[in-house]
């Protein structure tokens, strides 16, 4: 490998690191928690040394988390300004332009303000008692590491038009409310009411629901009209509060959508399906995700789902043997279909992430889609007459066994003329 590969490799191992690589990346997820917690302490600490009894006691400590928390961010920046040139989206830009794009996007610019204001002050000796305030900017860097969060700033992003327009419409309230307001309690108490700006201070504390208390209406038409402001001001505050709760709603769907969708394009039984039959299909599955060692189905369980592997791999216990399931396999299908119970535990072996699909949903895509159904009971058949399990699937032959006692006579009969006549000799 030449010094440009090594250093080309480097980086991009770098870069999974940071940007939330593979799953089960056991070192990116110690790295993101690790930056998470140091966030925290900073924070923590930012609040505590603003009191003088503890600044005085513990002033020091709080100075090496600062030094601490500045040599970390600042590495961090640095290294995502080398990185840059591994986002996807950047692709089409020369290396220069893509990291001047990342300094100058909003995680860039956040990065940037919470590392950049001290070494001016370090540098210059200058006391910016501003820094305080980039100090708790730091916080917003919690964004890029709680998927949570981000989502909430998608949501809000997203209704940006309909909640400036909430705010438009409670300025306007705020400025009609205090004007009749300083029309009917002018004359009654000329130094809270008296110009229509006091009234307004009067009407935004009300239409918020905060109600202060510090100015009030003391005339009978004054506390009537107070009492209709003050019902506006409930519908006022719930439009807001309806508008982001509904987007944040879309953004966690949209989302668990797109890893679904993601998820399916993977599994090679459903190649070749076209972008709406992919759309269908993700609606019927869920995404699981599931830790190392967890167990996903136990033996003697009911089968009430069929599982797909995207991503990770599983063991199979059995009895005698042990087999493992990796990227594209399935396992369950058997169980569900003829309604049997689990002749084998199944457990995650990496932290792993499963399609679920639940039985009737299951029994309605083979009857939908007639490439997969008879991939699946090609499977299925391949399965039950080798009478064990193989590389590929599920826990066969005590799952067939227990279907073909629970069906009944007239299906057994059928199934083993299928049987007698697949074993036949071509004539």
């Amino acid at each position: 490998m030449t010094r440009a590969e090594h250093t080309s490799a480097l980086r991009h191992r770098i870069y999974e690191i940071l940007e939330h690589g593979p799953v089960g990346d056991h070192i990116a997820r110690f790295v993101s928690r690790m930056l998470v917690v140091l966030i925290i302490v900073n924070l923590v600490a930012v609040a505590l040394a603003s009191v003088p009894d503890l600044d005085q006691r513990f002033g020091m400590l709080f100075l090496v988390v600062e030094a601490l928390s500045l040599v970390v961010f600042t590495l961090e920046f640095v290294l995502r300004i080398w990185i840059a040139v591994e986002h996807q989206h950047y692709l089409r830009l020369k290396p220069a332009e893509m990291r001047l794009r990342y300094v100058l996007s909003p995680d860039g610019i956040i990065d940037l303000l919470a590392v950049a204001p001290f070494w001016i002050s370090l540098l210059t000796g200058a006391d910016l008692r501003v820094l305080l305030v980039f100090r708790m900017v730091r916080f917003l860097k919690l964004t890029r590491y709680s998927p949570g969060m981000r989502s909430l700033l998608d949501a809000v992003n997203s209704e940006r038009r309909a909640l400036f327009g909430c705010l438009v419409i409670l300025i306007g309230a705020a400025m009609i409310a205090g004007s009749i307001m300083h029309l009917i309690e002018a004359q009654a108490q000329p130094d809270k009411f008296g110009t229509i700006p006091d009234a307004m201070w009067w009407a935004i504390v009300t239409l918020a629901t905060v109600g202060y208390g510090d100015v009030t209406p003391i005339t009978v038409l004054g506390k009537l009209f107070a009492s209709v402001v003050i019902l506006g001001g409930l519908i006022i505050v719930a439009l807001p509060v309806g508008i982001i709760a509904t987007a944040f709603a879309n953004e966690i769907h949209r989302r668990d959508f797109v890893v679904t969708w993601s998820m399916v394009a993977r599994v090679p039984l459903f190649a070749g399906l076209e972008a709406a039959d992919i759309a269908d299909i993700s609606r019927l599955l869920r995404a699981q995700m599931v830790e190392a060692g967890t167990v996903i189905v136990r033996r003697g369980d009911t089968g009430h789902s069929m599982y797909f592997v995207a991503s990770g791999e599983v063991e199979i216990e059995l009895p005698q043997q042990r087999l493992r399931l990796g990227v594209g396999d399935f396992f369950g299908e058997i169980a569900v279909l003829r309604r049997a119970r689990r002749s084998a535990t199944v457990t995650s072996i990496t932290r792993t992430n499963l399609l679920v699909l639940d039985a009737h949903d299951l029994e309605a895509l083979m009857e939908r889609e007639q490439r997969i159904a008879d991939r699946i009971q090609e499977v299925m058949r391949d399965r039950i007459a080798s009478d064990q399990i193989t590389p590929t699937g599920d826990m066969a032959a005590g799952e067939t066994e227990q279907g073909e006692k629970s069906r009944p006579a007239s299906s057994r009969e059928k199934a083993g003329e299928t049987r007698a006549k697949r074993k036949r000799p071509v004539e």
